[in-house]
């Protein structure tokens, strides 16, 4: 990562001057190619001075003894906080992510503890939960798929403050991890979780659906109007619950990502026309079940009330041209 982003700066030059004439021979005049390449390019600058600071904060950490403490944790914080806050000034000024975020949403998030539970249709919405729950003053940490370890800053600066990286398979080990997330909470922490446990699209629902019904048919049942988000897996959430039982849980629906079934083809319509429109609504802890079986029933209902509210935010708002020419490059002429 140091290397590519040396190199990424150094030539960059020569890397912009190649894709404005790249936009500009095929005509696309917002230079969505620049654009993206610029993001990139301060993505990669943010991950290298993560990677550079990680041994400094070690050293000062008592060379790692004192890593888990309060104050190496806040620096460690305000590090991340940091590298946030650049990443979503250069995401709505270079490919025009913007905001719409619902009034009552900072009600929604106040303090707790709380565990947030958002869906999940683009890399891009992996920090929403993240920055919204920063801008309002409370710490996050996240249970993160073990994928995500290929990423160094991710690696070395969100375990520091109290993230977790999951195997995709949740075995007890798994298991384990994300009781770790309870450790040390108050009421300024947010615990973010994605259930669905990896990027929405059409034909995974097809084959969670298959699978689930095989599994489980009473939840393959209730599960069935499902349309724009994957059935939850209940397995973290439910070990979260029983790990802090004072915590309320709050639902964060998103909409104006799912018709982008990849960075690329994100990237492709930048800047977006489109806001991204963010809602939410908080259930407290005593109105949560206390045994498992109900508490599944109670999160698949929640989930449902997650797509009714996604497919009623994309009636109201028709796809825009930006979102079929995109649409229409990602499938092929023959497709057209």
């Amino acid at each position: 990562m140091l290397t590519v982003t040396v190199l990424g700066v150094v030539a960059s030059p020569v890397i912009l001057a190649a894709v404005v004439t790249a936009d500009f021979a095929t005509r696309r005049f917002h230079l969505p190619t620049v654009r993206t390449a610029v993001f990139l390019l301060q993505y990669a600058i943010n991950d290298s001075i993560e990677i550079v600071a990680a041994p400094v904060y070690w050293m000062m950490a008592g060379f790692g003894s004192t890593l888990d403490q309060p104050k190496s944790r806040r620096r460690h914080e305000r590090l991340q906080q940091w590298s946030l806050d650049v990443m979503a000034r250069r995401a709505e000024k270079l490919l025009g992510l913007r905001l719409d975020i619902s009034p009552d949403l900072s009600d929604v998030l106040r303090p707790g503890p709380v565990i947030v539970l958002c869906r999940h249709v683009n890399l891009i919405d992996a920090s929403l939960p993240t920055l919204l729950c920063r801008r309002l003053g409370m710490q996050t940490r996240g249970m993160i798929m073990a994928e995500l370890l290929a990423d160094p800053g991710f690696d070395l600066i969100y375990g520091r403050t109290g993230s977790v990286f999951i195997p995709r398979e949740h075995g007890p080990e798994a298991l384990a991890m994300v009781a770790r997330l309870s450790e040390g909470v108050d009421s300024n922490t947010a615990i973010v979780v994605f259930p669905e446990g990896r990027l929405f699209r059409p034909e995974r629902l097809e084959r969670a659906r298959t699978r689930l019904a095989e599994e489980n048919p009473e939840r393959a049942i209730r599960l069935a109007p499902l349309r724009h988000v994957l059935p939850p897996r209940p397995g973290g959430v439910l070990a979260l619950l029983d790990a802090i039982p004072e915590a309320d849980v709050v639902f964060i629906v998103h909409t104006g990502l799912e018709h982008f079934g990849s960075f690329g083809e994100l990237a492709r319509a930048v800047p977006l026309d489109d806001q991204i429109r963010v809602d939410g609504w908080r259930v407290p802890e005593a109105e949560i079940p206390a045994d498992d079986v109900a508490r599944i029933r109670w999160l698949d209902e929640q989930w449902l009330r997650v797509d009714r509210h996604v497919g009623t935010r994309l009636d109201e708002e028709p796809v825009s041209p930006q979102v079929i020419a995109v649409r229409g490059e990602a499938q092929g002429p023959a497709h057209r």
